[in-house]
């Protein structure tokens, strides 16, 4: 192998090693049914509607007797806006 391809070839390899390590990772969005488990345990319930808005999971639930308006993120299950819902 001439000397020019093996420092191309080995300049290759590091550029690629590079570029793979510098990406934070990809946050990936938790199951719905793991999201709303962990709503009805902070005692949302019964969840009446879900949709995906935005990048946000779109919920509304009741919390004892009042209708809620949720959003909540979809990689960490954090509810990110909690409003009543008309």
């Amino acid at each position: 192998m001439e000397s020019k391809t093996f420092f191309f070839l080995v300049a290759m390899f590091m550029a690629f090693c590079t570029s793979s390590f510098a990406k934070p990772p990809v946050p990936v969005a938790k199951p719905l049914s793991h999201i709303i488990k962990m709503l009805e345990g902070q005692g949302y319930r019964p969840i009446v509607d879900v949709s995906m808005n935005d990048g946000l999971w779109v919920v509304e639930a009741y919390k004892g007797s009042e209708k809620r308006a949720l959003k909540v993120n979809p990689d960490s299950g954090e509810v990110v806006s909690d409003r009543p819902d008309d």
